[in-house]
């Protein structure tokens, strides 16, 4: 592509993949000298309605004056974006910068006029509301802060684009034209309305790929065998409800059939739509597939075919390219490399996976970046026998393989609003946008639980996966997940068995357990499981090995009924000579007294009692029962009776009756730690619930002087890209958000220490700053509670003669403190997850034992005080052991005035304050460093757009 002529270079970087409102992709870029061809074509199939409506009269054609204008610019105070689809113009925007009387103006002129120009047939696409995004945000970028349009009043469409957008914006009418005027700063209500329709384009693309209304199978092999056979087989094996074609380039002339399906040589030769096509042929012959593809209109793609990034640096290469060749036709990719996907919904059927066998339906909603794990999976949750035993249901499984293109992200939207999906259970080897999926994380879980297991934790992500370094440790992210409301396991076990329990049962209105069972050994052990979860369990009851299923009923229904209980667990062991009827008996015991007080989880753990585990979980639904508090559902949702079960093969089409009255799923485990971990993440999450209705909100300190630590901000940054504050400087910056260091003077002589403890006054504290010796008291650096000079001296002496020269050591001094708890505050701007604030006490707790907490910035007074109690060593705050309570009110307060600073300022990119010691009445920061650098790009600050490739 040719640079313009002009004063700018080709800004590249404007370059974007977006989703549109159907579920498609566009490519939007800058409009250069070499389009001329494509303007013309673009303009010609404009109906002469719009264009009437572009330029307030009939204009037929573009002369060549006009297309020398639209294709010609500087990049800075003329500027034009295409969206294209298969290289083709379908839609263009520009501005010109304009002076306050309206003419062509350049910088210092902050205010441009825009237009658009959508063609037709892609007008209610939503696409000029992504060029709105990405226009504004290139304006931003060159100085521009306002936009002017005018618009003829008839124009709705047009109007509706502007208006909608969410800026401040003015409206005026003369001369029969609507003028509007809007800032192109971001508001809180712009950012809302671009991620609602990040939401809604990203979750219809998702869902036009589970839910095709036809679909191909690409490279399915003209003998039995091979992948691509394979999935053509599970797909009309499940029963999928669309139409269904095999093509293969490799049959024969007069072959119409392949296993009793519509068989094609090129998905060219198919009569009619296909939405979404599988492809199962070698990597070296994928592009000409995906070209025959997007020249026929198919909207999506599942690429199980490997040989990609996973193999190296020429397959990512390969990779880069095939999303580059795919989204330029709209279309977006599953995979490569990926296992598949399948949908239980009635409507659908479709299992376009490598699994032979479809899930039951169900309410889980299932995705795993590794195919393998997929597989063990669904294994899992479908298996009725060990482990977790029980029919379980899926809604959605998606597996992504190398997720080029589609992600967690995107799957993630989907389920946030898909009625048939209750629970969401991830496998993460990577997170590529961690400030996203935290985001999505926080929305989906406020709704729904969500819980994730990541995989590759302490290693590089895998080859085939694309993401940005994060330099946060993996403790860090899972801590940011948990406040986000994700479900963190470690685990596929973990996962499966939590799934389970929130897909089954109500939430947990707190911690208090009710323990009842058969085996005094075996509710002894799960009392001490409680305990480790840190759940408050009653003393275990025990019925005896001679309980009979009505013995069960009554004393379950006796612990859901007390008030003092928030859950229950029930353990069983066999009892002799009973065997099925038995175990049956016992299943419909509990169940029914379960049922009759449906606000309370109940859990069993079981002892070789797979015909009991099987008699809970009879059903082939996993919705939770309705309740009036806690539980995740309104409604009961469709289940089936034991007796009405259906083979595996049937029950994906057949099993929806309704459930019996009053039937309730229980889920069983095999060992107590199971049950119980399970248990404590619900009670952990539906607390987190409950804190989320009410998130608090970042105070307002009139002490704060945002203004004066900008201006000071931008003077340093003026000497360089990034540097570390000075002493002087650090006190300065951080003055200016309320937060007061106590200074430390320089003592490169006895003398100078003498005058500097005159300045101070005493007693003060004499310390080495050497970096080995530096926050180390335990080495003896560190000398306090010096009283006069005398002992001043006598200490410096000690310390030259212990560890060397003062300029070794380069010692200061400070006035002493108060006595408290020493701690640390530090705030970083990670590039992949965002600023992150952390809190633990100094020294061994949190350099050795890593005992940590964090939060994502800003940070709220709800979240400041749950930070401060969330580090194991916090009870040396609270009063340990006799010693003065710290003020931990001054404590919260340090955090969010620390927050505040990052917030406010992202050229802030590291701050840390050590010690900080907290005494009975206030704090004093000891010492203090600040690094600032100029800001990270933030992609979820400016417009839509896809990962680049």
């Amino acid at each position: 592509m040719q640079t313009s002529p002009d004063r700018h270079e080709y800004p590249a970087h404007w370059e974007a993949d977006v989703v549109l409102r159907d579920g498609g992709t566009a490519r939007i870029r800058p409009i250069t000298v070499d389009d001329a061809d494509r303007l013309v074509s673009f303009y010609e199939q404009v109906s002469d309605e719009s264009k009437y409506y572009r330029f307030f009269a009939p204009y037929p054609r573009l002369s060549a004056k006009d297309v020398h204008r639209f294709t010609h610019h500087d990049f800075v105070d003329r500027v034009g974006l295409a969206a294209t689809v298969g290289g083709e113009f379908i839609a263009t925007v520009r501005y010109d910068r304009i002076g306050a009387d309206g003419t062509p103006a350049s910088a210092p002129a902050d205010e441009a006029e825009v237009a658009f120009l959508v063609q037709d047939a892609h007008q209610g696409r939503g696409v000029a509301s992504a060029l709105l995004e990405h226009i504004g945000a290139v304006a931003r970028e060159r100085g521009i802060r306002r936009f002017a349009a005018e618009v003829l009043p008839a124009n709705t469409k047009m109007i509706k684009v502007f208006t909608d957008a969410g800026y401040t914006q003015k409206r005026s009418f003369e001369d029969g034209v609507v003028r509007l005027e809007f800032d192109l700063e971001p508001t809180d209500r712009s950012l809302a309305v671009q991620y609602a329709r990040e939401h809604r384009a990203e979750a219809r693309s998702v869902q036009r790929l589970l839910a095709p209304g036809s679909v191909a199978v690409i490279g399915a092999g003209r003998t039995p065998g091979g992948v691509g056979r394979s999935v053509l087989g599970n797909i009309r094996d499940a029963g999928y409800t669309g139409r269904l074609y095999a093509v293969n380039k490799a049959l024969p002339e007069g072959q119409k059939e392949l296993d009793g399906v519509p068989a094609h040589r090129s998905v060219r030769d198919i009569d009619g739509p296909v939405d979404l096509a599988v492809v199962a042929v070698p990597a070296e012959h994928v592009t000409e597939v995906v070209t025959e593809c997007g020249e026929h209109g198919v909207q999506g793609l599942v690429v199980v075919s490997a040989g990609y990034a996973e193999s190296g640096p020429e397959g990512r290469e390969r990779q880069r390219a095939l999303v580059r060749h795919a989204r330029t036709y709209g279309m977006r990719i599953i995979g490569p490399n990926a296992f598949g996907i399948i949908n239980t919904s009635p409507e659908v059927r479709l299992n376009a996976s490598l699994a032979p066998e479809v899930p039951r339906p169900g309410r889980i909603g299932l995705f795993a970046q590794s195919g393998a794990i997929g597989i063990a999976l669904l294994s899992r949750l479908h298996r009725r026998g060990g482990g977790v035993t029980g029919v379980t249901g899926v809604s959605t499984f998606v597996s992504s393989g190398n997720r080029a293109d589609v992600s967690g992200n995107d799957v993630l939207q989907y389920w946030y609003e898909d009625p048939d999906t209750d629970v969401v259970l991830m496998y993460l080897e990577s997170i590529g946008n961690p400030r996203k999926f935290t985001r999505l994380a926080r929305r989906t879980a406020a709704a729904k639980p969500l819980v994730v297991v990541q995989g590759a934790r302490h290693g590089a992500a895998p080859q085939g996966h694309a993401v940005r370094a994060t330099r946060l440790p993996h403790a860090t992210v899972s801590a940011l997940l948990r406040q986000a409301g994700v479900i963190r396991v470690d685990t596929i076990t973990e996962l499966v068995d939590a799934g389970l329990l929130l897909a089954r049962q109500p939430l947990p209105r707190g911690p208090r357990v009710a323990i009842l069972g058969n085996s005094e050994s075996l509710g002894l052990l799960t009392y001490d499981a409680c305990l480790a979860e840190g759940l408050r369990p009653h003393p275990p009851q025990d019925l005896t090995t001679a309980a009979s299923a009505a013995d069960f009923h009554t004393a379950l229904s006796r612990a859901l009924a007390d008030d003092r209980c928030d859950a229950v667990v029930v353990t069983a062991i066999p009892a002799v000579g009973e065997g099925p009827v038995g175990d049956a008996a016992l299943a419909q015991a509990l169940r029914s007294a379960s049922a009759a007080a449906p606000s309370k989880p109940v859990l069993v753990v079981h002892v070789e009692l797979g015909g009991l585990a099987e008699a809970l979980s009879a059903a082939a639904s996993t919705a939770p029962q309705a309740d009036s508090g806690s539980s995740l559902q309104n409604s009961p949702s469709p289940t089936t009776p034991a007796s009405e079960q259906l083979p595996a093969t049937e029950a994906t089409t057949e099993a929806t009756t309704e459930a019996p009255e009053g039937a309730h799923l229980i889920p069983a485990y095999p060992a107590a730690e199971r049950a119980v971990r399970a248990l404590g993440q619900a009670v952990a999450y539906a607390q987190w619930r409950r804190d989320a209705a009410e998130p608090g909100r970042v105070p307002e300190y009139e002490d704060i002087n945002q203004r004066g630590a900008a201006a000071l901000i931008d003077g340093l940054l003026a000497r360089g890209q990034g540097l570390t504050l000075g002493a002087d400087e650090t006190c300065d910056l951080l003055g200016h958000y309320g937060i007061q260091v106590h200074r430390a003077l320089p003592a490169p002589t006895p003398d100078a220490a003498a005058e500097a403890a005159r300045d101070l006054g005493y007693p003060v504290a004499l310390k080495a700053t050497a970096p080995h010796l530096r926050h180390r008291a335990d080495l003896g650096g560190v000398r306090l509670d010096l009283a006069d000079e005398e002992q001043l001296r006598r200490s410096y002496a000690e310390l030259t003669e212990l560890f060397g020269a003062p300029e070794e050591l380069r010692p200061v001094v400070q006035r002493m403190a108060p006595r408290g708890v020493d701690v640390v505050v530090r705030a970083v701007i990670d590039p992949a997850a965002g600023a992150v604030l952390s809190f633990g006490l100094a020294g061994a707790a949190s350099q050795l034992l890593g005992d940590t907490a964090h939060r994502l910035i800003p940070v709220t007074d709800r979240e400041a005080h749950s930070l401060v109690r969330s580090i194991r060593t916090a009870p040396l705050l609270f009063g340990w052991r006799g010693s003065a309570p710290a003020d931990t009110a001054a404590l919260e307060e340090l955090l969010l005035r620390v927050s505040r600073l990052v917030d406010d300022h992202p050229e802030v990119v590291a701050v840390t304050l050590e010690p900080v010691v907290v005494a009975s009445h206030g704090l004093s920061v000891l010492g203090a460093s600040v690094r600032l650098a100029h800001p990270p790009a933030r992609d979820d600050l400016g417009p839509r757009t896809l990962p680049a490739y």
